[in-house]
């Protein structure tokens, strides 16, 4: 059987996968964080290139290295804990936050600028119809790559690519100096900001849906499906960094015309209409609307396909159940979807990174099953005092810590722990299984 594909199709499976993680938060945080880093643009936005790029890259080949599949990277845990980390990603990054955020920024920057008076009641009808097209296009799950991979992508990046060359080319104003955390530790302030874009829980959802659209195409064999996934993930990667670059750059030249603003996406519009006047509103909507629509129909497809490998319930119907509770969701508002979202980031985070370090150390370690078992509880124990201390709890008292001033609490002892595992021996192995019988 023919295991190869072309490279117009691996270009495919590569927007494919780029435009599902280029989404909401892609577009909205990194003006921001560009303005605020201001002078100190080049390590906040190396920081932020780190955890928005660099992460969901390697953990895409960490699946294909893996095995092609969630199973395979988890198979030295518990199967209740892996099935449980994964219900829980599938739900943050689908109907909980980000999906649902792709409804909102949609609405709020390509929508709501066309209304005088927006009230509540036209986020609620855009929100019906946005869920509505998003699950039409996930309903037939072998599709996806073909309308996602060569008609919607190219459309969108298309429309990146002008943004990006005007915002080099005329750039709206000078940088100003760097502010707050970004004046002291613009790096670690960058990493921490690429959080926010959720594209490493992105990675270990979408790695199992490209591994699905690579079957579609005929590659079945493991390491074909494993050099074709890095081919495709290398691809969204590049594209990824391509608009991260360009989007910190705007950020960081827009306090002439963008000053005071409290998030990206105003960031934006002002800058677009700056740049493009009275039709830059119309480039700018083009853009977010797609980009946000094919990151919906992915996380759609996506939680559908695993949650319906859980349960009796079949994929459509999981479809339409994930974008009835994304419509739902989105009538939140932005703001407070964002605040709540935050904790929950810094508690699940690290516990990802950690479980794609072990990947690529796992043949080394004596003992993989206690290696995942110790490794993972550390990284999650250590993460949830970060989070805490995000969502405003006082846990001054361990302040102590390393990197704990920065949100970054969990890092040390996690490589502590993953240090001590390379000393575990097999016999451990044994007491494990007695304990456990």
């Amino acid at each position: 059987m023919n295991q190869t594909l072309k490279l117009t199709d691996i270009i495919a499976v590569g927007f494919m996968l780029f435009a599902f993680f280029l989404g909401a938060g892609n577009i909205i945080f990194p003006p921001l964080a560009g303005q605020l880093a201001g002078e100190n643009l080049v390590p906040a936005m190396t920081g932020f290139l780190l955890t928005a790029v660099g992460l969901p890259l390697i953990t895409i080949v960490a699946i294909a290295v893996a095995g092609g599949s969630w199973d395979h990277l988890t198979k030295d845990l518990p199967k209740r804990v892996a099935m449980t980390i994964a219900v829980l990603i599938f739900i943050i990054i689908g109907p909980a936050f980000a999906a649902p955020r792709t409804g909102l920024v949609a609405y709020e920057m390509a929508v709501k600028p066309f209304f005088v008076d927006a009230a509540q009641s036209h986020l609620t009808i855009f929100s019906i119809l946005f869920f509505a097209v998003a699950m039409s296009f996930a309903w037939s799950q072998g599709k996806l790559i073909d309308v996602i991979g060569k008609v919607l992508t190219p459309v969108l990046f298309l429309g990146l690519i002008v943004l990006a060359v005007a915002v080099f080319i005329d750039p709206q104003g000078e940088m100003i100096a760097a502010q707050g955390e970004y004046l002291t530790h613009p790096l670690q302030k960058g990493f921490l900001e690429g959080y926010n874009t959720m594209d490493t829980f992105a990675s270990l959802m979408f790695g199992g849906l490209i591994v699905d659209a690579l079957r579609q195409k005929g590659i079945s064999d493991q390491k074909a499906t494993a050099k074709y996934l890095i081919r495709a993930a290398c691809v969204a990667a590049a594209g990824l960094a391509f608009v991260y670059v360009s989007l910190f750059y705007l950020g960081a030249t827009s306090a002439a015309v963008a000053a005071g603003a409290d998030n990206g996406g105003v960031i934006l519009s002002v800058y677009v209409q700056s740049l493009f006047g009275p039709y830059g509103q119309i480039v700018l909507s083009v853009i977010v609307l797609l980009a946000c629509l094919t990151t919906a129909i992915g996380i759609i497809s996506a939680c559908s396909d695993y949650f319906s490998s859980l349960t009796p319930v079949s994929y459509k119907t999981w479809v339409v159940v994930n974008g009835v509770a994304c419509a739902v969701v989105a009538n939140v508002g932005l703001s407070q979807l964002i605040a709540l979202s935050v904790p929950v980031l810094f508690a699940l985070y690290p516990v990802a990174i950690a479980l794609v370090a072990l990947t690529f150390i796992r043949k080394m370690l004596p003992n993989p099953q206690v290696a995942y078992r110790v490794v993972i509880l550390v990284s999650l124990l250590f993460a949830l005092i970060d989070a805490a201390k995000v969502a405003g709890v006082d846990v001054s008292a361990l302040s102590m810590l390393p990197l704990f001033d920065i949100g970054m609490g969990w890092l040390l002892p996690t490589i502590a722990a993953m240090t001590c595992m390379f000393f575990i021996g097999k016999s451990a192995q044994s007491e494990l299984a007695e304990e456990a019988a």
